[in-house]
């Protein structure tokens, strides 16, 4: 059997085992796999109709879309590090193959799968948005399958020459630091023309200007210019397709004998266990210590933390010039932002049993009562509390400076507040009914153990469209502009913690063993 058969079949292997006798899984997968198809239809659907477009148009937001799909295929990746296997060189470095011949194997299982699958469709969409004859037809199905290529080998080297360092908690803070860079940097050209500067035309004119002479700009420029010099682009992006993946070998072979860092010896500091002076001995206080050390220590903690944060303020600077001369929103807007990001703290709490993975039997053998374990999601929400309470205020003031209704600050804050009781209770819920591994070892952008990313994000809607639900009883009279209303939001909000809670409790401690079993699933 050939190396591509074979790890074709590991792979569809892999994925029909993590779907065994798991009817969570299956419509996790079930739900991935539409959403895949249905994001391939209409990304096809939106590169073809390009070809309405002016041609000169229509050729720069092509050679931007090829280079977005490559920086995607660089970044994603790396935030998905540890939900498949077949990324992690570690895994199969008991295979006796050469490294050439597992490249091969990791580039097939890399391009087996609905989402690798959707972006090849997709893409083949510019073979009818470019081409005006039969030379940019027949130039364009090798150009098409040569960016495809690219975007596959160079991901895979950038996964393999730092999978070592993924390992450790330092190069996932790293990672984390520098993805969240990258997400402002992104974000630049939309606050500049937010804030009436530059030209949209003219600026998307310069930026396809610049990526005409990068792999993917020429791959692009060769199927609408489908001659010579189209010709020799492709020429060039073979051979530089081919670079890559000569470097993409010499690095795998190097991962295969380095020593894995993350099994190295670390120190561990000593905490001066502040909470045990604020709060009674006892299981609350235990908790809420614990709940604190996970997210002082823990990568995807901080990096849900900050990204509340960033993301709320970036759209407070954008979206302020906007309300200020008059645009939607107006005194509400600092109140749906901070409500927004309490929203996006509290969904951190959507699977507060993941973390605890296998060593969940250590806190399940002392529930002794659906009263126990409402104690310990009454420690994990105060946790969250002692931090979110705080952070939403700050959002709160940074919303209404930036926006110009400084009036709005303090009902901003009460409606986050209870924004963010409502998420906590919702979060209970969601904990118990949909709960989902999270593996080990992976970086601060994983959520969910391989097999289940379907699961999690079922859980990641439900929850957002239930705190969205349940947060318009305050969020609509404040719209409208009744601040007063302000007032009660977060006794609402507490209100709804505590039933949730009670509620989940109930429920969880009924269906213990499930939620074992489900967040046991992590390697």
């Amino acid at each position: 059997m050939s190396t591509v058969a074979l790890f074709a079949r590991l792979k569809l292997r892999l994925l029909a085992g993590n779907l065994r006798g798991d009817l969570q899984r299956k419509l996790g997968f079930l739900l991935t796999t539409v959403v895949a198809l249905g994001t391939a239809v209409l990304g096809f659907l939106l590169m073809s109709l390009l070809r309405l477009a002016p041609r000169e148009l229509a050729v720069e937001l092509v050679i931007v879309a090829f280079t977005l799909f490559l920086i995607g295929w660089m970044i994603v990746p790396l935030l998905a590090f540890g939900l498949d296997d077949t990324l992690d060189p570690a895994k199969l470095a008991l295979f006796p193959l050469p490294a050439r011949s597992l490249a091969i194997g990791m580039f097939t299982a890399s391009v087996t799968g609905v989402w690798p699958l959707t972006m090849l469709v997709v893409t083949s969409g510019a073979l009818i948005a470019l081409p005006t004859g039969i030379g940019g037809l027949l130039l364009g199905v090798p150009a098409v399958l040569l960016q495809f290529a690219l975007c596959v080998v160079t991901s895979r080297l950038i996964t393999t020459g730092l999978s070592s360092a993924l390992r450790t908690r330092r190069g996932r803070d790293v990672l984390a630091v520098a993805a969240l860079f990258v997400v402002l940097v992104a974000q630049l050209p939309n606050l500049l023309l937010n804030r009436g500067f530059g030209d949209p035309e003219a600026l998307l004119a310069g930026l396809a200007g610049v990526l005409r002479w990068t792999p993917p700009g020429m791959a692009a420029h060769a199927i609408a210019d489908g001659g010579l010099t189209g010709l020799g682009e492709l020429a060039l992006l073979a051979l530089l397709t081919a670079a890559i993946g000569w470097l993409w070998i010499k690095a795998l072979s190097r991962a295969l004998v380095t020593p894995d860092v993350s099994t190295q010896a670390a120190s561990v500091r000593k905490d001066s266990g502040w909470i045990d002076r604020v709060l009674p001995d006892g299981p609350l206080a235990a908790v809420v210590g614990k709940e604190l050390k996970y997210i002082r220590r823990e990568p995807r903690f901080r990096v849900g933390w900050f990204s509340a944060i960033v993301v709320t303020l970036i759209l407070s600077f954008s979206l302020g010039r906007t309300a200020g001369e008059g645009g939607p929103g107006g005194p509400a807007l600092p109140i749906v932002i901070t409500a927004f990001g309490a929203l996006m703290i509290a969904l951190q709490s959507g699977n507060t049993f993941g973390f605890d993975g296998r060593s969940l039997w250590m806190n399940a053998v002392t529930f002794g009562s659906e009263r126990d374990l409402g104690t310990d999601l009454a420690g994990r929400h105060l946790a969250n509390a002692l931090i979110a309470t705080p952070l939403l205020a700050v959002i709160a003031v940074a919303t209404g400076l930036f926006t110009g209704h400084p009036g709005s600050i303090l009902p901003a804050m009460l409606a986050g507040w209870g924004a963010l009781g409502i998420g906590l209770g919702v979060g209970s819920m969601t904990s118990v009914v949909l709960p989902y591994g999270v593996p080990e070892r992976m970086n601060a952008f994983s959520s969910a153990a391989p097999g289940q990313g379907g699961q999690a994000f079922a859980s990641s809607m439900g929850a957002m469209a239930g705190i969205a639900l349940l947060s318009l009883p305050f969020l609509v009279p404040l719209a409208f502009g009744l601040l007063w209303v302000s007032v009660a939001a977060p006794f609402y909000g507490l209100l709804v913690e505590v039933l949730g809670r009670r509620l989940a409790a109930r429920i969880g401690f009924a269906r213990l063993p499930e939620l074992m079993a489900a967040v046991g699933k992590a390697s």
